[in-house]
């Protein structure tokens, strides 16, 4: 069982890449392999959900080759071959490990086809709700059978079925159902539409303009007709700004820090922590140097005394998986933190509003709980405390940055799971808790593509 052992810094001055984005991975994955050549995907993420959702497009008969890995975890640079919108019946069920995003566009993908599918992940994924896209795929003529322990949740059992097209508004917001529906969409005979309640992350669009597909939006329904087939392209994942969030929120609380982080994502669905730590009195600088397809460029933050803040409700959808580490960075600040409209944490791998809560309470933070959110009472100074991330990655990196502010040694058990999201962090950790100059970078040499 591996472990994380924090003790509080005094400086945090730094320049580095985050690994490639967890979204846009799953994404280039799945394009890659329904388009209609040879894709070169560079910096994609060697986590173990996307590897797993790069498995199950090899499964699916999309051949790939790694042109350059990361020893240990994966493959960084790899050429995929696109089938055409033709797949292969797996020759077994498909493990998706914990890997949210990728059952979800998987089921999407698959509900359409003429041969049955399994669909399998680990205990936390099982315990998962798929209701939210088994019935907007029901309507369009799916026939998925889920058939967990939960009622609703995977493994998942989808037989073969013919689509049509549907009009679907979304009861929530939630970029993971509308991408489901979107692909479902690419395999039925018509126009589908999704509306959003509000807006969500937008990878999906966007990387289905890089290939060519064409969809429309009009507010916030967006359309695609079915039959198109991707065209291959090349495509380049910008870092993770989920990952970038816990080492801006370490920066940002530590006053006379400097951060630079290079090469992000930068698009304006997942850039709302940028906002929300501004509001608390970061000083941040944005620098976009390439706007094609995803914008990507380096965030530059200098630490200040933070304040409190509210997240708005607008905000929350796109900040879902930064909330951890916003309350870590509410527990830093002077003044009340306000986080509702949430309820969405508490069915992710944990249920993270009551295991955040718990945490910052153990560490001496003083939290009030609700049933879709907390607020936190900030400033009270941090004193160390041991962890259980109960095997979720984002609750793991949230309390080793709150460790770094803590008296005494912070220990977070059970932090395998990091693995999920970010191989490398723990690289990253010990050169801040050594306090060097510079920390080393998370890349590889690009190979040269013939």
């Amino acid at each position: 069982m591996s472990e994380f052992r924090v003790k509080a810094i005094s400086k945090l001055h730094a320049e580095f890449s985050v690994p490639g984005d967890k979204s846009m991975s799953h994404r280039a994955a799945i394009f890659g392999g329904l388009s209609n050549g040879v894709c070169t995907v560079r910096n994609f993420l060697p986590s173990e959900d996307c590897v797993n959702t790069l498995n199950a497009m090899k499964a699916l008969g999309a051949r790939y080759e790694v042109l350059d890995e990361l020893p240990g975890y994966g493959p960084v640079n790899l050429r995929i071959h696109g089938q055409s919108m033709k797949l292969s019946q797996p020759a077994a069920p498909i493990d998706c490990g914990n890997a949210g995003t990728g059952m979800r566009l998987l089921a999407g993908l698959l509900a359409g086809q003429s041969f049955s599918t399994e669909l399998f992940g680990d205990a936390s994924l099982s315990s998962r709700p798929m209701g939210r896209i088994t019935v907007p795929l029901g309507q369009m003529g799916a026939n998925i059978e889920t058939r967990g322990e939960k009622p609703g949740c995977a493994p998942l059992f989808i037989h073969p079925a013919k689509l049509n097209p549907i009009t679907y508004d979304m009861p929530m917001a939630s970029a993971q159902v509308k991408s489901a529906v979107l692909l479902a969409g690419m395999f039925a005979e018509g126009k589908t539409t999704v509306i959003q309640p509000a807006e969500t992350r937008d990878h999906t669009e966007r990387m289905l303009a890089s290939f060519r597909v064409n969809t429309n939006r009009e507010g916030n329904a967006i359309s695609i007709v079915g039959g198109q087939v991707p065209e291959s392209c090349d495509f380049t994942v910008p870092g993770d700004i989920s990952s970038a969030a816990f080492w801006l929120v370490a920066a940002a609380a530590l006053p006379g820090s400097r951060l630079l982080i290079k090469d992000v994502g930068l698009n304006p669905t997942r850039t709302a922590i940028l906002k929300v730590l501004s509001r608390m009195g970061a000083h941040m600088t944005e620098i976009e140097h390439s706007s094609e397809g995803e914008p990507i460029g380096n965030i530059e933050i200098h630490g200040a005394a933070l304040t409190g803040t509210t997240i708005f409700i607008e905000e929350v959808p796109n900040l879902i998986d930064e909330i951890p580490v916003i309350a870590v960075a509410a527990a830093l600040a002077q003044g009340k933190t306000i986080i509702r409209n949430a309820k969405e944490l508490r069915v992710k791998e944990t249920d993270r509003i009551t295991t955040v809560v718990n945490g910052l309470r153990a560490m001496g933070a003083d939290v009030e709980e609700f049933e879709d959110g907390m607020e936190i009472a900030g400033g009270k100074p941090l004193h160390a405390a041991t962890i259980d991330s109960c095997g979720d990655h984002r609750i793991a990196m949230a309390f080793a940055i709150a460790g770094l502010f803590a008296e005494g040694e912070t220990v977070i058990k059970n932090t395998e799971c990091v693995n999920t999201s970010y191989p490398g962090f723990s690289h990253h950790l010990d050169a801040i808790l050594h306090e060097r100059s510079q920390a080393a970078d998370f890349t590889l040499p690009t190979l040269a593509i013939a």
